[in-house]
C-alpha cells in the first residue's frame, strides 16, 4: 500500500469535493463553485493542494495557503483543509499529507504551520497531536 502525494489535477475535483462537503462537513461547494476556486488559484504559489493517491484513488486532500503574519520573521503555511475519505481512514494518509506539508515548508523556508479544527472533532484533535502539533489558542472569525 503506497500513498503518493501530489498536486491536485483537473480530473481530482470531483473526489476532492466529496471529501471537502462529506468529510470535511463545508458543504457550500457545489462542483461549480469548486472548479472555480481551483481555477482562481492556479498559478499562485501562494496556494496549494495536494491529494493522497491509493490504489488509483484519490483517498485525501489537503489545501494549504502561504501568508506573511506581523510579529512573524518567516512566512506561515495555513491548512485550510485537510481530509481522508473515511473508508481509508486509519492508514496513515492524514499523517502522510501532513508529513508532505512539512517538507514542503522546509523546501519554501516557511517557519510555522497553522490549522484550525471544530471543538467537537475530539479524533482530530487527537490525531494532529499524535503528528506533533499543539493547540494553543482559539479562533475567532466574524462576516463583515
Amino acid at each position: 500500500m503506497e500513498v503518493l502525494i501530489r498536486e491536485i489535477k483537473e480530473q481530482d475535483y470531483s473526489e476532492a469535493l466529496k471529501i471537502w462537503n462529506e468529510e470535511l462537513g463545508n458543504r457550500y461547494f457545489t462542483a461549480d463553485s469548486f472548479r472555480q476556486q481551483h481555477n482562481k488559484f492556479i498559478g499562485n504559489d501562494n496556494y496549494k493542494a495536494f491529494v493522497a493517491e491509493l490504489d488509483g484513488r484519490v483517498a485525501g486532500i489537503v489545501y494549504i495557503m502561504q501568508y506573511a503574519a506581523w510579529g512573524t520573521e518567516s512566512e506561515q503555511f495555513w491548512i485550510q483543509g485537510i481530509g481522508v475519505k473515511n473508508d481509508m481512514q486509519g492508514k496513515g494518509i492524514g499523517a502522510k499529507l501532513l508529513k508532505h506539508i512539512e517538507k514542503y515548508a522546509k523546501e519554501k523556508g516557511v517557519g510555522h504551520i497553522t490549522l484550525n479544527t471544530g471543538f467537537k472533532r475530539t479524533d482530530a484533535h487527537a490525531f494532529y497531536e499524535r503528528n506533533g502539533y499543539s493547540s494553543g489558542n482559539y479562533c475567532y472569525g466574524k462576516n463583515p
